[in-house]
């Protein structure tokens, strides 16, 4: 009996052990996923060494932070600002559309990606239909405050924003708000040879679609479009997408 009671103490002591280890290992695991998604976070929005090149030219203005911060990463076109949201960043556009999903302006590997615009795009934001995309950051970070605009208090609120690029300061006008998915041609399409017949088009779907719209707005397809997609957890390949026109 004594051999039987010293090998269930000895089993009871083994047990404990290796429930205390995997305790102490989930718990360090979970400290370590916190502090990490803590990081990437903290790390979509700008960072103090980043903020010295953010532009304050005026419509019209040149912008010559920019140039400085072209010196560092020549993809650096320019940089977007929506008034009173967290959307303040650089722009960068890449060889294709996957460079910066998890690469920030500098080239290092960052799980909250970069501001960029579609590869098709010309820098200098000539096309009639330019398009940009950000992550979706609960915080609010990158273009996570898109998804504010589907509230319609919000989007109502919200309606002005800046693109500053390197040779000038441009208006943006906000216009509309779009709830679709992955798979639309009519957002998804860029081509810098987009004809004023095929922004027409483009105007229109918009009008017929929006969730949200700015009524008083009179866009034709004469005017310059942009567009800032970002994600929709809720829906698998959805997407919420802020339309509006720049104005020079």
């Amino acid at each position: 009996m004594d051999t039987i009671s010293l090998v269930a103490r000895a089993g009871n002591r083994i047990l404990n052990l290796v429930v205390s280890l995997f305790v102490v290992v989930v718990l360090s695991y979970s400290g370590y996923a916190l502090w990490d998604t803590y990081n990437v976070y903290r790390g979509a929005f700008l960072s103090n060494d980043l903020l010295q090149y953010r532009p304050s030219g005026q419509l019209g203005e040149d912008n010559p932070t920019l140039e400085e911060l072209m010196a560092i990463n020549d993809d650096v076109l320019g940089w977007i600002v929506i008034d009173d949201t967290h959307i303040d960043y650089p722009i960068v556009r890449g060889q294709d559309d996957m460079e910066y999903v998890n690469k920030d302006i500098y080239g290092e590997f960052s799980l909250s990606g970069a501001i960029f615009l579609a590869s098709q795009n010309e820098k200098d934001f000539s096309d009639r239909y330019n398009l940009i995309y950000g992550h979706h950051m609960d915080n609010g970070a990158m273009f996570g405050d898109i998804m504010e605009f589907l509230d319609e208090r919000y989007f109502d609120k919200h309606r002005t924003g800046t693109l500053y690029l390197p040779d000038t300061t441009y208006k943006i006008e906000l216009w509309a708000c779009i709830s679709t998915d992955a798979y639309d041609d009519n957002v998804f399409t860029v081509s810098n040879k987009r004809t004023e017949s095929e922004i027409a088009s483009f105007v229109d779907y918009v009008k017929e679609n929006a969730i949200h719209i700015h009524d008083d707005m009179d866009v034709t397809a004469s005017d310059k479009m942009v567009a800032m997609s970002t994600c929709v957890d809720a829906a698998t390949n959805g997407r919420a997408i802020m339309v509006g026109r720049i104005v020079s």
